[in-house]
């Protein structure tokens, strides 16, 4: 994982709150994975998780790689951990092979995640000007962030315990708005424009866009339409599927979401170790892009893209500006979005998060599924972490929005998340268009 270009210019931070990130960043992952011991430290070997102890050690390497052992003259210094290269590079460590390396333990992969994170907040305060540390100080800590909201992903992959299950979330049922929202459309300017933050390449940079009138739904599509869906007979409807997510349904013999099961005729879900009735007023969680495109096929509906989820989330009303969350400029509170808790709620709740023309719940609660394929905007061109974008362009599909196990100074409404289409592991859900 070789630099090949310099870190992007940003501007500055305060020590201070580079070093209250980095450590709340450490905690959340530290609380996250506290139940991972044992033989839950190598877990079984899937496609689709890392095995845990592997995945603390890789979280300190990055963190050290980008923020202590890159030097002027583009070489890099040698690891406080003797080795780590070869365990922990995930540009060159083959998945299939992280359960068999020989790994540190537990005690002292956190040792080294320790000892690591000791060291960048040293340097933070022995150079406060120094903005690409700066840069690649915020890359690390939002790189732990995702790491965190993955290892949720596998806890109910696994079938664990939750590991935020004490977090707070809105419990309240509101009556649902439902209906469309109607977007007068125009020139847009899609992505992040280049104002000296940090900034993620994929996102580079704003560019103007003509977005078309539409129509797109003020919820997402909840337990209860879906379910509609899957007792009219949705996942037998080869009229519905695409051809490839009719070759991914049936070979997977998909009759419902991941996670549903009927018992004496009442549908259940499995949330990490509970299995519990299925919540109506929730929005569908754990289905995959060829799902959400066979359910919008049956509802006579489709999937925004890219372009029309950020308009819709993000443009300002009468003037075309956009705004960095759906209600503005100020960062998400609790009463807003439903971040870093312990489960989704209801597709009404935290209306205090909604756009100006009314759509809910635009960051937060489920990643929603774009019609749009994942691919760069014009004149892309890499960041020093080379490995974040590019290998995953034109096969994956785009998410927006966050989930609840998303950490609030992650997210934004140009933000761009990306999964292969056949991902349903991850807490995504979606909402609609009309046609």
């Amino acid at each position: 994982m070789l630099s090949s270009s310099p870190p992007p210019q940003i501007r500055c931070h305060e020590p201070a709150t580079l070093i209250r990130g980095l450590r709340e960043s450490r905690a959340h992952l530290a609380r996250v994975t506290a139940q991972l011991t044992g033989d839950r430290l190598l877990g079984p070997y899937l496609t689709i998780v890392n095995p845990p102890l592997w995945e603390l050690g890789h979280v300190a390497w990055f963190q050290e790689f980008w923020c202590l052992r890159q030097t002027k003259d583009g070489t890099v210094r040698e690891s406080v951990m003797q080795g780590a290269d070869a365990l922990y590079d995930s540009a060159r460590v083959v998945h299939t092979t992280r359960w068999t390396l020989p790994l540190p333990d537990l005690n002292t992969t956190r040792a080294y995640q320790a000892e690591v994170l000791s060291r960048v907040i040293e340097r933070v305060e022995r150079e406060p000007e120094n903005a690409a540390l700066h840069y690649f100080v915020l890359l690390a800590m939002f790189h732990e962030d995702m790491h965190a909201e993955a290892f949720r992903y596998t806890c109910q992959t696994l079938g664990y315990e939750d590991p935020r299950a004490d977090a707070p979330f809105d419990a309240s049922v509101p009556d649902e708005t439902g209906g469309d929202v109607e977007m007068a459309g125009g020139v847009f300017p899609l992505g992040s424009p280049d104002d000296g933050r940090f900034i993620f390449d994929n996102e580079k940079w704003a560019h103007e866009v003509m977005v078309r009138p539409f129509r797109i739904a003020r919820e997402a599509v909840t337990n209860r339409a879906f379910l509609a869906f899957v007792e009219a007979g949705g996942y037998s409807c080869k009229e519905c599927w695409t051809d490839d997510g009719w070759k991914w349904a049936r070979v997977n013999a998909r009759t419902a979401p991941l996670y549903w099961m009927q018992r004496d005729g009442v549908w259940l879900q499995r949330r990490f170790d509970r299995v519990e009735p299925l919540a109506p007023h929730e929005p569908v969680l754990h289905v995959n892009w060829h799902e959400a495109q066979a359910y919008c096929a049956f509802a006579r509906r489709r999937l925004p893209t890219e372009a029309e989820w950020e308009y819709a989330a993000a443009c300002e009303p009468g003037n075309g500006a956009k705004r960095e969350y759906p209600w503005g400029a100020a960062l998400p509170e609790a009463s807003r979005a439903n971040l870093e808790s312990a489960r989704p709620v209801a597709v009404a709740a935290h209306a205090g998060g909604d756009t100006p023309a009314g759509c809910r719940q635009m960051i937060g609660n489920v990643w929603e599924w774009t019609a749009s394929a994942f691919g760069p905007y014009p004149g892309f061109a890499a960041d020093p972490y080379k490995e974040y974008s590019e290998p995953w362009f034109h096969t994956n599909k785009a998410l927006r929005g966050g989930s609840f196990a998303t950490p609030r100074r992650l997210i934004r409404t140009t933000f761009r998340n990306f999964y292969l289409p056949e991902r349903n592991d991850i807490f995504a859900g979606f909402r609609t268009c009309a046609l």
